[in-house]
This record gives C-alpha cells, structure tokens and sequence, in this order.
C-alpha cells in the first residue's frame, strides 16, 4: 500500500527493488529471534529500514547530490546489515539458503547502486538530470539560510 499517489522514478531502479526486498526478508526471518536476540533485531531492522528511506529522502532533495548522498549512505547501512547477517549465519540464527538468498540480493543492489552512482555522475555533467515531479524549493531545505540553532541564534540575537 502506497501513501504517495505517483510512482517515484527511484521505485524503477533495480538495486531499490532488491534493497525492498532484503528489508521484507529480514523483517520476517528476524521474527524468529526478536525475543531472544532484542538487540541484534533492533539492529538489523534499523540498518533494512535506513537502506530503503535513505534512498527515498535523498531523492526528494531534488539534486543530483542530494540523490548521490541518499545512495551513499543507503549502502553504508546495507554494509552494516551484511555484517549482522553475517554474524547470524555464523551464530546459527538464519539458515544456509536465507543466507544465500539474501547474499544474492546484496550482490545485485550493491553492484546496480555502483553502477546508477556512475550514470548520476555523467547525468550531472551532461546536465541530463531531472528534477523529480513536482519539486519546488518549498519541498527542499531552503540552503541559502542555515538552520536555527542555538549557535546562529546567539549570533543572530547576541552579536556573538
């Protein structure tokens, strides 16, 4: 079930297909031990979730950069879930063929994700790059005015 009623051009993209996919996986193959292994679940959970939303947020900045960015850190996090997946193998929490499923998924997104990175980057320099449908600056952060913090406030209010 979808909130947003168009489809985002990232949803067509392979790697953000496969990295739906893992997050589902792993939601249902840590299921069998979120009462014993609390904290590794969180974890695992996290980093699946973080892979997906990270590639959702960035390309709703509506840069090249911003979009580059959110993959950058979505496979940081996929990095991160491989190692607990990892870990879960050796421990005996998942099984040889979840593990091999889930290998397979990470190889594709991992290697689709490197290979998108260089085609953002020669989007970016021929200028082909679109922004997404219906994107204004009022949908991005406004980057000609930092955020208010207590550092600009004083600043702003204290001279200093």
């Amino acid at each position: 079930m979808k909130l947003l009623k168009n489809e985002a051009a990232y949803e067509k993209l392979k790697f953000y297909q496969d990295i739906c996919e893992i997050r589902r996986l792993i939601y249902g193959i840590t299921e069998r031990f979120r009462k014993t292994h609390l904290r590794l679940v969180s974890q695992m959970r996290d980093a699946a979730r973080s892979s997906k939303q990270n590639i959702r947020e960035g390309y709703k900045k509506g840069t090249v950069g911003g979009f580059r960015r959110g993959i950058v850190i979505s496979l940081g996090s996929l990095e991160e879930l491989a190692g607990d997946v990892e870990d879960s193998f050796e421990d005996d929490l998942i099984s040889n063929e979840e593990f091999e499923k889930l290998a397979k998924l990470f190889r594709s997104a991992n290697y689709m994700a490197g290979r998108y990175l260089m085609s953002l980057n020669k989007m970016e320099r021929d200028g082909t790059w679109r922004k997404p449908k219906g994107y204004t600056k009022a949908t991005s952060r406004n980057l000609t005015q930092p955020p208010a913090t207590s550092c600009n406030i004083r600043k702003r209010y204290y001279g200093g």
